[in-house]
């Protein structure tokens, strides 16, 4: 399955949101960001080089049943998940 995380609305209420061209030292930083300005029922799909674990527990501890994570690929190189924030 091929992504394009360079469209930034890739449907409604869907946006990309590709870190890998984000520097490594705001990547975190950036990514709550945008979950913070999902509205319920938007999904935010992010692209990266690699599997975040860390990153991904540290959404769960903050946003709790607030957001779902999903894998939408685990390509080598492409990981893409869609965080759903709950209606």
């Amino acid at each position: 399955m091929t992504h394009d995380c360079s469209t930034p609305i890739i449907s409604e209420g869907t946006y990309a949101f590709d870190a890998r061209g984000i520097a490594k030292r705001f990547r975190h930083a950036a990514i709550f960001g945008a979950l913070n300005a999902l509205l319920p029922g938007e999904t935010m799909r992010f692209c990266n080089d690699h599997n975040p674990l860390p990153l991904l527990t540290q959404i769960e501890q903050y946003f709790g049943d607030r957001v779902t994570i999903s894998y939408v690929s685990k390509e080598p190189g492409e990981i893409v998940i869609d965080f759903v924030v709950a209606h």
